[in-house]
């Protein structure tokens, strides 16, 4: 597998789990880290899925699989850490050291090596030990409380915010930090990314509006929250939806303008005591034209409207065509590498690996024998 990217000749260790930690591989490889994904037996977790090569997230890496509970798998993710560069893993505080691969062990082995860890809520503190999932750790930060309208519950945004902006995006910049002082000390480190301290991290912008009385700890009552009628969601006639952004002043009279309203109606459109008002103007407005006719209006215009296009939709649009911000692998559409280096660009190198396809080559690289290797193949 040719590799590109600025990453080129850097090697990660991906310890396979759920969670923020693949996406984090994904990244790293797309900009052409050499990411060696440790994947548990068949027998521990049961049969790989006849189309799991498809997912996309396990794109551009190379897979080995190993029953880490046998010791000699042990002494062979070891070997590998050893050969690293970085490290990358997602289980509960505790595991690694139980398996013999925790920090300490690691960082014996190779003293240079940047070993990254992702968990919830963090390797100490009272809740370090419990299960969750994005939407607890976005419950504990507020951020999920400012997400929703006004009068109903809050609304879960997937899992974008904590298991990939705090968790895959933190552990990423993490280890591309430590992988930089390393080369500069020689010396690795431990990094520890709780998705709570990076959710929390991701929301300084809100805490610094609502510290400045600007923000009220309302969801929906607020600028960038749905509580702003020309900031929101607006149903078309036909059922579908336009994005609405016109803050600035200038953007929202050319708004205003094209949507056919009087000026006049929004002469204080900065004080929340005419949002709702308003606001109902802007939707009996969309109410009365289709979603495709809507683009042809705003068309060419910095009004900040654009359609809520599906997942099906998104890679058909002419912009996203243009820039090849969807391409496909192996008859796959999935999203291309991001961001774009004018030098160094990364690149998806290959398409998921099956588990396991390349122990033997990764084996060889460490040192491992002829013999060692068949019963390391043979023991999974």
């Amino acid at each position: 597998m040719s590799r590109t990217g600025p990453l080129d000749g850097y090697r990660i260790v991906e310890f396979a789990g759920k969670g923020p930690g693949p996406l984090c591989g994904m990244l790293l490889g797309d900009m052409g880290a050499d990411v060696i994904r440790i994947e548990r037996s068949v027998e521990h977790t049961g049969s790989r899925r006849s189309d799991e090569g498809l997912d996309v997230v396990h794109r551009n890496r190379r897979s080995v699989v190993l029953d880490l509970r046998q010791p000699q798998a042990r002494i062979a993710a070891l070997r590998i850490a050893a050969s690293a560069d970085g490290l990358i893993e997602g289980f509960r505080p505790g595991v690694m050291e139980r398996l013999g691969l925790g920090p300490e062990a690691c960082l014996s082995a190779n003293p240079r090596l940047v070993y990254g860890r992702v968990t919830g809520w963090g390797q100490s503190g009272p809740l370090a030990a419990r299960a969750g999932h994005d939407i607890n750790y976005l419950g504990l930060t507020g951020a999920l409380h400012a997400i929703g309208p006004r009068d109903g519950p809050p609304v879960p945004p997937l899992n974008l915010v904590a298991d990939n902006g705090g968790g895959a995006m933190y552990l990423a910049f993490g280890l591309v930090c430590g992988l930089l002082e390393a080369k500069k000390s020689g010396a690795g480190q431990l990094i520890d990314v709780a998705m709570t301290d990076a959710v929390s991290s991701l929301m300084t912008p809100i805490h610094g509006i609502y510290n400045a009385g600007l923000w009220q700890d309302r969801r929906g009552s607020n600028l960038l929250d749905g509580g702003a009628p020309f900031y929101g969601v607006y149903e078309t006639r036909d059922d579908g939806y336009m994005a609405v952004g016109p803050i600035e002043p200038a953007f929202f009279a050319e708004f205003i303008q094209r949507l056919g309203l009087p000026e006049g109606e929004f002469a204080e459109r900065m004080d929340p005591a005419n949002w709702p008002a308003q606001g109902i103007l802007i939707q009996a407005a969309f109410r009365q034209k289709t979603r495709v006719e809507w683009e042809a209006l705003f068309e060419g215009s910095d009004a900040c409207v654009t359609p809520v296009l599906s997942l099906s939709e998104a890679p058909k649009h002419p912009h996203n065509q243009a820039r090849g911000t969807f391409i496909e692998v192996d008859g796959v559409v999935q999203p291309a590498v991001a961001p774009r280096f004018s030098r160094t660009p990364g690149a998806v190198r290959s398409a998921a690996p099956q588990a396991g396809a390349d122990g033997r080559a990764v084996f060889e690289e460490v040192g491992f024998t002829p013999k060692e290797i068949d019963e390391l193949l043979e023991s999974v």
